[in-house]
């Protein structure tokens, strides 16, 4: 009977309790400040795109989808779009990227993982001012520099790289310097310069972030420097290598300014890199917002289509980059 009775009370006390936290002033006022700054965001960036979708309505109900198909860009015709636009400034882009990641995930490890304690400040101050320097002067280090110096290995190139159709050349391949300068593989050269800095910062920041608990295990377990990198540090920084990746894509996508120093402009898809000849919406969108409402309601229409890119390009980042989960140490 005492057993029977006692038996509510032990199943009242084996309850949880719940922990209530008291919440301070300054934590609330941070909070607030926190989902205001977010929302912020959301409404400014819902505010731009309505801004721009409103002043390119009229040239979406004008020309419709073709807008997206068609190569030459004349809104005083009744067909225009911005394929070429679109195509030509990836070409550009996907250029920059392919120097730009290699090199700047290299210096991140380096300056992380290999460089003595007295370099890693120096680096790191160096990288910084590389992002600090404006475009145009890279644009004019490009112009007066590097194209001229660059002849030679586009040659080289097409020469030797002619199967694959990027490298190819019209005609052949040629010793004529106009067929190879104001190409996309130079603005690609110069705007990797702008991706760089932007990568290498944000990669050295996450690789710095490994835990130090599984980077003493990959050691324990008989691996070198390089294998304790191999499984635990790039593991580690997938996320933020593409999440960095992704914002220099955004960076090569929004150049004007390079592009408008160094590249002929054309309204047809240039497939080839080594060739004369490119385009890109920002370099449009600075040369022609003058020429008239029918030009600007068209040149917002393709801000527009390069708005909705960046942000789908961002959107893939985060969720490729939230997908890669932190390394676990698995030494061969």
């Amino acid at each position: 009977m005492t057993a029977a009775s006692s038996s509510p009370a032990l199943d009242a006390e084996d309850k949880p309790r719940r922990v209530v936290s008291r919440v301070s002033g300054g934590d609330r006022v941070f909070r607030v400040m926190m989902r205001g700054a977010g929302l912020a965001v959301l409404v400014i960036t819902g505010l731009i795109l309505f801004f721009l979708f409103q002043r390119a309505l009229s040239t979406f109900e004008r020309v419709g989808f073709s807008f997206f198909t068609t190569q030459s860009f004349n809104p005083n015709t009744d067909h225009f779009g911005v394929a070429a636009l679109l195509v030509n400034g990836l070409l550009v882009a996907g250029v920059a990227l392919v120097i730009a990641i290699p090199v700047a995930v290299g210096t991140a490890l380096y300056i992380s993982e290999y460089a003595p304690q007295r370099l890693r400040r120096p680096l790191i101050s160096l990288i910084d001012l590389m992002a600090a320097i404006p475009s145009i002067i890279y644009a004019l280090w490009g112009l007066y520099f590097l194209e001229g110096r660059t002849l030679g290995v586009n040659g080289w190139l097409s020469r030797h790289l002619a199967f694959i159709p990027l490298f190819r050349i019209q005609g052949g391949p040629t010793t004529l310097a106009a067929t190879y300068s104001d190409s996309p593989f130079v603005v690609g050269v110069v705007v990797s310069l702008l991706v760089i800095p932007i990568v290498t910062s944000l990669a050295r920041e996450i690789f710095s972030q490994a835990p130090q608990a599984e980077r003493e295990a990959a050691y324990a377990l008989g691996a070198t420097r390089w294998g304790m990198v191999r499984t635990v540090v790039l593991p580690f920084g997938r996320a933020g290598v593409i999440g960095s990746s992704m914002l220099g894509m955004g960076r090569a996508l929004g150049d004007a300014i390079v592009i408008s120093f160094l590249i002929t402009p054309v309204s047809f898809i240039n497939f080839r890199v080594l060739q004369s000849g490119g385009n890109s919406i920002p370099y449009t969108i600075l040369l022609d917002i003058n020429n008239g409402p029918e030009w600007v309601s068209a040149l917002m229409a393709a801000g527009l289509v390069l708005f909705a890119m960046t942000l789908l390009v961002n959107v893939i980042g985060s969720i490729v980059g939230g997908r890669s989960r932190s390394g676990l140490v698995n030494v061969d």
